[in-house]
Formats: structure tokens, C-alpha cells, sequence
């Protein structure tokens, strides 16, 4: 984020470094190698921008086999992670992330992870992310420690670790600095409500197919316009729902219309 001021007379500009803190409370944290070591999330973690420090459940067990799990009261299949031991990990976290962090757990039962709810979190600066295992974790964990329920799809997991992978993953693009262009992050699938749209590079012909003459023109207008007229369109076609929760601006109205009837003559 860049911060600028006036001072006797001369515009002075320093880059305010964000950093966002991220406490895992998870059984498996050499899981999170994946996300630590590599690639974008990486490199947060190198420049300093993002701290992700973990809290293991097991290291509050008394007794000697380090016991984390037990059965569900009244029957049934599987094992729930022990309330006691959880509540001692999530209580660290929270103490050492900060005491305004926010207490994530990941459930299919949540709500599905959006790209609002990720810029969301990339603003709040201090999260605490409950990966939970086994059947799930002892309700009344939820109803006093938990502050949101997040779900990364309709389907189950064995862990919470990779769902909190992924919502790692996608609020570190959003962190000032983490990408080396902050435009990409803004100009990614569901930044505006729809997919992105189509990208090419060299050469301009591959295997018969052809780069939209459009791109190669150089008219900014032209391809601002035609980029918008895809993203809509696709949206359209492979997620309608999308479509249908839009307000559409007039430009947006008409690009979309222009999609709909070169489709429809190219079908004809």
C-alpha cells in the first residue's frame, strides 16, 4: 500500500507494509510445506508479508499416547477431535495471532468460499483457521470458539488442511506486495462477479488455431471491449447462476447481448 504526504512543500511517498498473521490449528502441519515453501504463498512468507505459525492439538494431550480423539456421545460411526485439547490449541492461536483474530473453522457445512469473503479476509490482517479431521470436532467447540463456518465445495475431505490451503492461498494474492502486479489479482475469475476471460501468447498460431485479431491490433478500446464481451459470455455459458445474481450495467448489457448473437449466427 503505498502511503504519500506533503512535507514543506514536497510529495514524499513511503510503502506501508501490510502483514497478515495466520494461526493453523491443525494434527498435520508439515502439510502446509506445500504452502509455506512454494510458489506465490511462498514467497509471502519469505518477504515477510505473510506469517503462517501452526498449533497442534496433540501438544495439550496428558496422557501418553497423546490422545486427540474419542467417540461421539450417543453412537456412531468414526471419531470427533477431543474438545479439551482443541479448545487449548484454538486459545493459543488466538493468543499469539492476536486477541481480534478471527476464529475460522473449514466444514462442508459452512459457507462456500467466495472471492468477496477472501478480500474480506485479506483485510483483516490476524485469522485463526481451525483444520479439523476424523468425523469433525465437538459442536460446542463451534458454539464458542468459532466465530464463521467456510466450506471450499458441495463434497468431503479427510482433513481441513487443504481447504485451509486453498483460503491461504487465495487471501495472500491479495496482500500488498505478494504479487508483482497487484492488477492480477483484481482482474482474476470472480474479482467482478465473472469468469475471466480468454488469454493467449506467442506464437499467433498454434496447431491451426489463431489469436482473436482483436488482441493483435492494439487498440485498447477495442480489446477492453471484447475482453468484457468473453468474460460475460462465458460466465453466461458455463455458470449462469453467476449471471443471474448481477446487476448489469449497460455496457455490460450490451457486450453480453453482442456475445449472445455471434454465438447463436455461428451455430446457424
Amino acid at each position: 500500500m503505498l502511503r504519500s504526504w506533503l512535507s514543506s512543500g514536497t510529495l514524499i511517498s513511503e510503502f506501508v507494509v501490510i502483514q497478515v498473521r495466520i494461526g493453523i490449528v491443525t494434527l498435520f502441519p508439515d502439510m502446509f510445506k506445500a504452502l509455506t515453501d512454494f510458489g506465490v504463498t511462498g514467497r509471502a512468507v519469505r518477504k515477510g508479508l505473510l506469517t503462517v505459525e501452526f498449533f497442534n492439538p496433540r501438544d495439550y494431550a496428558t496422557d501418553n499416547y497423546q490422545t486427540v480423539d474419542d467417540r461421539p456421545f450417543g453412537g456412531g460411526p468414526g471419531m470427533l477431535m477431543k474438545f479439551d485439547t482443541l479448545k487449548q490449541a484454538i486459545t493459543r492461536a488466538v493468543d499469539c495471532i492476536g486477541e481480534d483474530a478471527r476464529v475460522v473453522y473449514m466444514s462442508p457445512q459452512g459457507e462456500k468460499l467466495s472471492q468477496t469473503a477472501v478480500k474480506k479476509f485479506a483485510g483483516m490482517h490476524n485469522l485463526v483457521i481451525i483444520a479439523g479431521r476424523y468425523e469433525g470436532i465437538d459442536e460446542r467447540i463451534i458454539s464458542l470458539y468459532v466465530d464463521e463456518e467456510w466450506s471450499i465445495g458441495d463434497y468431503v475431505l479427510s482433513g481441513g488442511e487443504l481447504p485451509a490451503m486453498v483460503m491461504i492461498d487465495a487471501v495472500s494474492r491479495f496482500i500488498p506486495g505478494v504479487l508483482g502486479d497487484m492488477q492480477s489479482a483484481e482482474n482474476d475469475s470472480f474479482t467482478e462477479g465473472i469468469l475471466d476471460y480468454p488469454q493467449y501468447t506467442r506464437p499467433e498460431c498454434a496447431d491451426g488455431l489463431k489469436v482473436p485479431d482483436v488482441l493483435l491490433q492494439g487498440c485498447h478500446e477495442d480489446i477492453a471491449n471484447w475482453r468484457l464481451k468473453e468474460a460475460l459470455g462465458r460466465t453466461y455459458v458455463r455458470r449462469r447462476d453467476l449471471i443471474k445474481n448481477l446487476a448489469l450495467t449497460d455496457r455490460q448489457e450490451k457486450q453480453l447481448a453482442m456475445y449472445i448473437r455471434e454465438t447463436d449466427s455461428q451455430k446457424k
